[in-house]
């Protein structure tokens, strides 16, 4: 037995039902096409000439703390599934750019606290208007049936979302 094949074994045991036939072949496919959506766009916005790219890992880090001001080090840690010293890296990184800032925490000044600067913020509503840019032009030149599907999709899309994080 192979890792992938044990590992989606694994997987259908933990949720204690086993994967319908169709499930497997529609969520590859689904995930090919979301990733390809993903890579197009990321590829768009780190050619800009806007903004210097920031490392996937960073630039997470930065749009989860524009979600949470003030989460801690340790939270965003365990938001992204990353280890704490490498999200400490991060916030370092991230403060020496001038788009995060830390502070003490007002209630045990031992804990740090996140925010992002006007700066990061620029940053982040940047990246939002020009994924949006290359989305809405290809949205553009699609047919109707197309977009009406994809607009049809959105809320599953967001419902799936949902199921694969409770998983």
């Amino acid at each position: 037995m192979n890792d992938v094949s044990s590992a989606t074994g694994a997987a259908g045991a933990a949720s204690g039902s086993e994967l319908a036939p169709d499930s497997k072949a529609e969520a590859v496919e689904l995930l090919a096409a979301v990733g390809a959506i993903r890579r197009v766009v990321r590829r768009t916005v780190r050619g800009s000439a806007l903004v210097q790219p920031l490392p996937p890992a960073r630039s997470e880090l930065l749009r989860l703390t524009a979600r949470q001001p003030g989460i801690s080090v340790a939270d965003a840690a365990h938001e992204l599934r990353l280890a704490p010293n490498s999200v400490s890296t991060m916030v370092s990184q991230l403060t020496a750019d001038g788009l995060l800032t830390r502070s003490r925490a007002a209630c045990d000044g031992r804990s740090v606290r996140l925010e992002v600067t006007p700066a990061g913020a620029e940053r982040i509503a940047q990246w939002h208007d020009m994924r949006a840019e290359v989305a809405g032009r290809a949205l553009d030149e699609i047919s109707d049936p197309d977009r009406q599907a994809i607009r049809a999709a959105i809320g599953a899309l967001n419902r799936l979302a949902e199921r694969m994080e409770a998983l």
